[in-house]
């Protein structure tokens, strides 16, 4: 399978151990990480930056938007100028990051289209993906292309290994 996504409930360590995977991995690399926003211990929205450095607010509780996921307001242009660009490999030796496959990111359509060419291609996708989600969401985890794994307190620290074992014996795609 050449995408492996994780999923898990909130706080379980998801973007901890993508953060692990993309810094032991020897391969070209690209996509985004998710970061939640905190205020004096409350988490007031989150962020998203791409793994050469673009970063931005994706989600606030002061955001005035028609696309809400909770009591956050969703900025989807900053989905669309930062974490879309950022799905796009050079070439399909470059793993992609995709950080996470949520009810925030899914907001944008061009995310969404996106999201399902990269997956479509010969590209590895490594990412996170919502426990619980609509019928896209559902849709990308049920891909006869990707492994799903279950992210637990347990299990959360054998997982780095694991998953970079299934991303170098990957061969690489034929041209």
């Amino acid at each position: 399978m050449k995408n492996i996504l994780l999923t898990g409930r909130p706080g379980c360590g998801k973007t901890t151990l993508l953060e692990k995977i993309v810094q032991r991995l020897n391969r070209p690399l690209t996509g985004f990480l998710t970061r939640e926003l905190r205020d004096q211990g409350r988490r007031i929205g989150f962020s998203v930056a791409t793994l050469d450095g673009r970063q931005g607010v994706m989600a606030h509780l002061d955001i005035r938007s028609r696309c809400r996921v909770g009591r956050y307001g969703i900025d989807v242009q900053k989905i669309d100028e930062i974490a879309v660009p950022s799905m796009s490999p050079e070439n399909e030796h470059v793993v992609v990051v995709v950080d996470e496959i949520g009810r925030m990111e899914c907001c944008s359509t061009l995310f969404r289209k996106t999201l399902l060419q990269v997956l479509d291609s010969p590209v590895a996708i490594v990412g996170s993906i919502a426990l619980k989600g609509d019928d896209f969401i559902n849709a990308i985890k049920h891909r006869r292309d990707t492994l799903l794994i279950a992210v637990t307190e347990k299990n959360r620290d054998v997982l780095p290994d694991e998953i970079l074992g299934k991303l170098v014996s990957r061969p690489a795609p034929s041209r």
